[in-house]
């Protein structure tokens, strides 16, 4: 059996191991992001970024509630964990800062707050992998789009302060800026998506925006999902809001090569599904071990489908029945264990590992939630009466 093999047939196994409770005020769980170990540990940390302006987190092992910190009356986009600090949490915020807060200590004050300009609404956002710079994208303001950056070092040792920006970038996008990804292993090159369909490629050492700028590829679709892959991540993939896929090279820009390696116009009309169908795409994760993307997406009644990518199309590796009763919005991969975590609209957050077994009596009653808050995290947000025939 190869490494693929291996690696489909375990994520075709994955069965829920823990459920969490549900909340007082149920909302839906927009991002989760797990802590990084420390050396010879495993995670012990979720957050949740939820719909009511709030971030809840949980015990990893167990989902046991533990804080939970509120931005009202801003709201929050995005969850980010340090890397090596795993009590260290980041959001974005609408009223144009990122806060940080501290795990360890009891307080609901953030520790640190980055300020960007006045008219900035941030709606997206990352730090790098070697926790020295954070970015965060903003909304459309009059004409203006901007990444802006600050330098995230620092933080335990002046809890409160306000940090300004080291800068912006304001020209390679003309549309709200709604992902952010930073590389996994190189700190300096990060990756923006926007609903003007562009997907740009930064070297952030570079000394200016258009010396920065490596690449600008074209999704032909506002871009709902950004993510690194390939071995030593020279691959950037997206997802758009209208159920685009797109997969391109960046390691052939400088070669006769084409860049694309894959663009599917739209994913529900190409998956294959068993009695059942596809409706929208969550997001992707690229398994380093086995040198494979892999794609989440989902139904609207809360099946989520596991779709192996390559370079000849896209094939239905398993689909996770019998956990959420809603629209999957949000989901967190875990190389050391090979769990996932998924979001839901229903407001649950559920634990998946290979072939484990639900230790609960009686399954939780699940709701559908009528939110009161129009979620932008999938602003054209297709209907099944919208789906192509």
């Amino acid at each position: 059996m190869t490494a693929v093999e291996k690696i489909e047939e375990q994520l075709a196994s994955l069965r829920i191991a823990k459920r969490s409770t549900l909340s007082e005020e149920p909302a839906y769980l927009l991002d989760i992001d797990v802590s990084k170990p420390a050396q010879s540990e495993s995670s012990r940390f979720v957050a949740v970024a939820c719909s009511n302006k709030s971030i809840r987190v949980y015990n990893r092992e167990t989902l046991n509630f533990l804080r939970e910190y509120s931005s009202r009356p801003g709201i929050l986009n995005g969850v980010r964990f340090a890397h090596a600090c795993d009590s260290i949490v980041f959001s974005a915020c609408s009223d144009g800062t990122v806060k940080c807060w501290d795990i360890r200590v009891a307080t609901q004050k953030a520790v640190q707050v980055f300020s960007g300009y006045p008219s900035n609404v941030f709606i997206s956002f990352d730090i790098n992998c070697s926790d020295l710079i954070i970015c965060a994208g903003t909304e459309k303001v009059e004409k203006d789009t901007f990444l802006v950056f600050w330098d995230a070092r620092g933080i335990t040792d002046c809890a409160s302060a306000t940090k300004e920006p080291l800068g912006v970038y304001s020209e390679s996008h003309n549309d709200d800026i709604t992902k952010i990804c930073f590389h996994p292993i190189e700190p300096n090159l990060v990756v923006s998506g926007s609903t003007d369909g562009l997907v740009n490629v930064f070297d952030i050492n570079k000394d200016n925006e258009d010396d920065a700028l490596i690449s600008t590829c074209n999704s032909d679709s506002s871009v709902s999902f950004i993510g690194w892959s390939g071995k030593d991540y020279k691959q950037v993939y997206c997802m758009t809001h209208d159920e685009r896929f797109c997969w391109w090279d960046i390691a052939q820009l400088d070669t006769e090569e084409p860049i694309t390696l894959l663009h599917v116009l739209d994913v529900r009309d190409t998956v294959c599904v068993e009695n059942d169908s596809l409706h929208y795409l969550v997001g992707g994760l690229y398994h380093e071990k086995a040198d494979k993307l892999f794609l989440i997406g989902g139904t609207s009644t809360g099946n989520v489908h596991l779709i192996s990518c390559g370079t000849d199309g896209l094939s239905l590796v398993g689909t996770l029945c019998g956990g959420h009763s809603a629209t999957v919005r949000s989901f967190c991969w875990n190389l050391t264990d090979e769990s996932l975590l998924t979001g839901g609209e229903d407001a649950q957050l559920l634990l998946w590992k290979p072939g484990a077994v639900e230790r609960s009596l009686a399954k939780k009653a699940s709701m559908k939630i009528a939110s009161s808050v129009q979620k932008r995290v999938r602003v054209h947000n297709s209907s099944l009466k919208s789906r192509k025939k």
